[in-house]
């Protein structure tokens, strides 16, 4: 499988006339002194189940990936995709020991453009001309955040009504799972937030990015992995950005802490 799909890549490059070779393997050890590590590996979220279905059969699966990447890459930034999201993060971190600021998810990154998508939907706006933010679990009870977020600078209480508002958050927590009972899985906005998320440690560009990180007293909270913003560099997390949430705000991403809490707490490492 990883060798036919390094074909198929090799093919497209080579019509681009572009000089990257891509190699497919089975074998851990070609991962040797990799800088980035994006963890991919575990079952597939199936229509009907939620990402917290899918905890014991991956926990097994990451902690043997990690385990690897200590052997082969132990130098490297780790980036896990698979589901349930902010737990195999925390999976990831416990069995490597890296430092935090070298593993972190993508789950807020996806939630975000599934958000603006919403918000350009709603307003008829470009997409470009949108700013928004979406913090907390990667899940059900993500934190999409309309008062941080604006088109042209123009806040976007100031274009929708509250129950529209309210109706794009819900639309936002939701639609992954619409997406994988009508295709089977999500996969072309997942691989553009990977690659955003990548080209910023790559390219050192310091961009300000969702992800799902271990927090240490940010927003009030330690010892949890959750989606903040923060700015991701050359070094991974590189600085951890704290809005100043109201109260309100501060009730939903609790919420979305206790989740992710409750996940943690059954995971046996």
């Amino acid at each position: 499988m990883p060798q036919g799909e390094a074909m198929d890549l090799n093919h497209m490059l080579s019509e681009k006339g572009i000089d990257v070779e891509v190699r497919g393997s089975n074998d851990y050890s070609d991962m040797k002194d990799s800088k980035i590590v994006v963890v991919v590996a575990g079952s597939g979220r199936k229509p009907g189940m939620t990402r917290m279905d899918l905890l014991k059969i991956n926990t097994s699966i990451i902690k043997d990936v990690v385990e690897n990447i200590k052997k082969y890459a132990n130098d490297s930034i780790i980036i896990p995709v698979t589901n349930p999201l902010d737990p195999m993060v925390y999976v990831a971190n416990k069995v490597s020991g890296f430092q935090r600021n070298r593993i972190f998810g993508m789950g807020g990154m996806l939630d975000l453009s599934r958000f603006i998508e919403f918000i350009h939907q709603a307003t008829g706006h470009s997409r470009s001309s949108i700013r928004a933010l979406v913090i907390g679990e990667h899940g059900e009870n993500m934190l999409p955040l309309t008062r941080f977020s604006s088109v042209s600078g123009i806040p976007l209480h100031s274009l929708l009504s509250q129950d529209k508002l309210d109706s794009i958050i819900l639309d936002t927590r939701q639609v992954a799972a619409k997406v994988i009972e009508q295709k089977g899985a999500t996969i072309h906005a997942p691989g553009n937030a990977i690659s955003t998320i990548i080209e910023s440690v790559v390219r050192d560009q310091k961009k300000v990015i969702p992800v799902s990180t271990a927090l240490d007293g940010e927003y009030g909270f330690s010892n949890i992995i959750m989606g903040v913003p923060a700015v991701i560099g050359k070094n991974g997390v590189e600085k951890i950005i704290e809005l100043e949430l109201n109260d309100a705000e501060k009730a939903e991403l609790q919420k979305s802490a206790d989740s992710v809490k409750n996940a943690i707490s059954s995971v046996n490492l």
